[in-house]
């Protein structure tokens, strides 16, 4: 790591300790444990058994030197009866600390697992929630990142770090009272030098915690790369761009082990250099007591003024050292708390996010015709649909669903500085087969966007069959439409789970239907085991053409009054597609058809002929009349037949 590059971690890393995440993570982590307040009671309560029965066996041991073991030294026929007696109670006080620890650790993995289902179920709830924007700017390796390593210090925290460190909390408290008891004199030299070490401590944990913060940081942001460089490994390979993935790797990885290395370098001599000063503490307060005890000053204790025995002093020995030990295990622990809470401050960022947002009202309800032709709604699917508009009397009014659709002027902007469409007015009438042409960029896509509000448009309007776009609930307006994407995605499960994907409560009948219609029935019989045939989600048993007939397929069993088909057949070669046409041609009979195509042979047939040019619409008019004009689309189409 150059010096540069560690100047402005240096910098990065400056700031106080509550800086270092938000405010109230902690009182926001804790209310995912209230419904297990019970159990965290009974963690308390056996923590407190842990730490009296901890210092009730350092104290014994005064008691069982002085009162046992030297009188016994001093008799000719010993009887060993009482001591006996006092270690098997001794023994009954270690098994009662043991089993103490034993039920609260035991109690917080059930506390932890609760808790983790908790958060990973409201963040994979939340994410769903989101809107595509969110997607498109965050990496998809941070993203996993929350519900993997952010998760997993979560985890720790919970089960280990932070009952440990009460725990300890509640022992160094109990230790203090107990060797007041013994002595005030030695209580307070070993105060001073726990002074001391704090200091020593705070140092070293400051610098520790830092790099332990931005070290899941860097974690989250290897994590995306290698997701990256995985999903696009065949661009890598044909493009030779190993070295330069590489590299790029190796200087993320670089922070990650900077960070990594500086936390761990702090963190791990913590409890070393703990335990070293604890041995000096050891041996200094040996020699103090024993020449106090040697020389018989007096001893001031809670239990009255006396002089230092044997078996005070051993015991005080123990107590000492287990004194320093838990502030050890909490300095320790802390680094993990702190990484903790940096990782809760990621999850709760990733819930702080605003979710889409929907003002719509109408919504799209099955619909069935009287016989004096009134429309009514109904629960049974009729395959017939209308828009209701619900009024504030309860009432309620019903536009049949057409699928008309309707740009006035609409403008748009991604980022809200630089426009990508401009002053787009066009309609598609119910029917009717509408494509957009135009090299890449030109906003063809955008616009298909727009129809299914993944974003919402900066000036003018959007109507489907006479109503304004942001009136209609999203989640009905999107059920509206079918879409099919270049870009793939099938899931884990079988072939028929994948089809049925358009529309869940459809049946194998009606799945097997719409492969027919998508000409994908014949490749699907010859799979091992046909429909059930199970795929992974990359759909690595499948071509890349027969994995767009399915989606195709997906998309025919929703049966949707509009259809986006979004470079739907760029993935299937010539002859493939001359074959689907007439499957996709009667998918498309009687609905409103968004086709977007680089291949002029898909969309000649076209009612309309959209070309598109730098987010403005150009030239339109089906084929004929786009070819008499001699205009872009004429000039294409003498060229290659085909947008570069």
């Amino acid at each position: 790591m150059s010096k540069t590059r560690a100047k402005e971690y240096s910098s990065l890393l400056k700031k106080p300790l509550k800086q270092r995440f938000k405010p109230k993570t902690i009182k926001r982590l804790f209310s995912y444990m209230v419904e297990y307040k019970g159990r965290l009671a009974f963690v308390v309560v056996c923590i407190l058994l842990s730490a009296v029965a901890s210092v009730s066996s350092s104290l014994f041991i005064k008691t069982l030197i002085d009162s046992y073991i030297v009188p016994l030294l001093s008799e000719e026929a010993p009887v060993f009866t009482e001591l006996f007696y006092a270690i098997l109670f001794m023994g009954v006080i270690y098994m009662i600390g043991v089993l103490s620890t034993l039920f609260y650790s035991r109690t917080m993995v059930i506390v932890e697992q609760g808790t983790l289902k908790k958060i990973r179920n409201e963040m994979f709830k939340h994410m769903q929630s989101l809107p595509i924007k969110y997607f498109d700017t965050h990496s998809h390796g941070d993203l996993m990142s929350h519900y993997t390593n952010d998760t997993d210090v979560l985890r720790q925290a919970i089960s280990q770090s932070l009952p440990q460190m009460f725990s300890s909390f509640i022992s160094i408290l109990a230790i203090f009272i107990a060797m007041l008891y013994l002595s005030f004199g030695l209580t307070l030299f070993v105060v001073l030098f726990a002074a001391v070490l704090l200091k020593i401590i705070r140092v070293l944990v400051e610098k520790s915690s830092k790099f332990f913060i931005k070290q899941q940081k860097s974690l989250g942001d290897v994590n995306g790369y290698i997701e990256e460089i995985i999903n696009g490994q065949k661009v890598v390979k044909v493009f030779s761009h190993e070295s330069k993935a590489k590299e790029e790797f190796d200087k993320r990885n670089e922070e990650l082990c900077y960070s990594a290395t500086k936390a761990n370098k702090y963190g791990n001599i913590t409890m070393p250099v703990v335990s070293s000063i604890g041995y000096m503490l050891y041996v200094f307060i040996a020699i103090i007591g024993g020449m106090a005890g040697i020389a018989e000053l007096p001893n001031i204790s809670l239990s009255g003024i006396n002089v230092l025995t044997i078996g005070a002093i051993v015991s005080f020995l123990t107590l000492s050292r287990n004194f320093v030990n838990p502030i050890g295990q909490i300095s320790t622990q802390f680094n993990t708390v702190v990484m903790a809470l940096a990782g809760a401050s990621r999850i709760f960022e990733l819930l702080d996010e605003k979710s889409e947002q929907d003002e719509g009202y109408i919504t799209l309800v099955n619909v069935k015709e009287t016989e004096d032709g009134e429309i009514t709604e109904c629960a049974e699917c009729t395959h017939k649909w209308a828009w209701k508009h619900p009024h504030g009397d309860g009432t309620a009014t019903y536009t049949p669903l057409l699928g008309e659709i309707r740009f006035y002027d609409v403008d748009f902007s991604y980022d809200g500085k630089t426009s990508v469409l401009h002053e787009i007015t066009l309609y598609a009438k119910p029917g009717q087969k509408v494509a957009f042409v135009g090299a890449t960029g030109a906003g063809k896509t955008t616009i298909t966007n727009l129809i299914n509000r993944f974003y919402d448009i900066a000036d003018g309007k959007i109507r489907y069959d006479g109503i304004n776009i942001n009136k209609i609930k999203k989640a009905d307006l999107r059920r509206s439409l079918g879409i099919v994407l270049q870009d793939v995605n099938l899931f884990t499960g079988t072939v028929m789970d994948n089809i049925r994907y358009g529309k869940l409560d459809a049946t194998d009948k009606e799945c097997i239907a719409a492969a027919k219609l998508a000409n994908a029935d014949s490749f699907i019989r010859m799979l091992p085991q046909g429909y059930e045939t199970l795929l992974k989600g990359d759909g690595s048993k499948l071509s890349q053409g027969q994995m767009q007939l399915i989606s195709i397929a997906r998309a025919a069993v929703a049966d949707p009054p509009v259809m986006i088909l979004d470079e739907a057949t760029s993935s299937i070669d010539t002859r493939t597609e001359s074959i689907i046409q007439a499957g996709m041609d009667a998918l498309m009979k009687g609905r409103t058809v968004f086709v977007i195509a680089h291949r002029l042979s898909t969309v000649q047939n076209s009612d309309v002929i959209m070309v598109l040019e730098h987010g403005r619409i150009i030239e339109r008019g089906n084929h004929e009349q786009l070819i008499a004009q001699k205009g872009k689309y004429y000039q294409l189409y003498i060229g290659a037949f085909e947008f570069e």
